[in-house]
């Protein structure tokens, strides 16, 4: 019974900080919301047992992305609009296809195949951390090395992009050129 209230608690709570994530105009409040919808995750690992899986997902993606995340925030000046350019929807759509089928197959390759097996079986009395370290490094050591180079890529890109926008830094400036900048901003929208 506690685990039926404590789900669907979660559930609702992770639903409505995701929700809030998308639908803010407020980067702050996004990034926020988008932090306790991690950590409402990680309650779900609690309930099924999972010790080990609840605290990365507390550190790894509550922490230390939701840091890299208000790093990158501070790259960008959120009181700017962003205009976007639309691209070609089906080379978009083909590209989205072939990187989901790519990703499938990296997964599922490892857990088909049977000729994987693990070095050093399971002992008794193994830890709920000592079982997921045996099986991570041994079936699953391929996607973990590719989730690796994934994130180390995604990381250099970020850094690259944030590079080539700044172009003007308004912690340089006073307040009153900031206010004559939205001035200037506002004037050119209306005519």
């Amino acid at each position: 019974m506690f685990e039926a209230i404590a789900f669907y608690l979660f559930a609702f709570l992770t639903t409505l900080m995701f929700f809030i994530t998308v639908t803010t105009s407020q980067a702050l409040h996004a990034l926020t919301a988008l932090a306790a919808g991690m950590i409402f995750i990680s309650a779900f690992f609690f309930i099924l047992g999972a010790d080990f899986l609840g605290a990365i997902q507390i550190v790894v993606y509550s922490g230390a992305v939701m840091a890299l995340y208000a790093f990158g925030m501070m790259f960008f000046d959120t009181t700017r609009e962003v205009k976007e350019k639309a691209g070609n929807k089906y080379i978009i759509s083909g590209l989205s296809i072939v990187a989901a089928i790519l990703v499938v197959l990296i997964f599922a390759a490892p857990m088909v195949t049977d000729n994987i097996t693990a070095l050093y079986p399971m002992t008794e009395g193994a830890g709920n951390t000592q079982e997921v370290g045996m099986v991570l490094f041994t079936k699953y050591l391929v996607p973990f090395e590719v989730a690796a180079v994934m994130l180390l890529v995604a990381m250099i890109s970020g850094i690259v992009l944030a590079g080539k926008k700044m172009d003007l830094s308004l912690t340089l400036f006073s307040t009153a050129e900031i206010q004559d900048m939205k001035k200037d901003k506002e004037k050119r929208v209306l005519s």
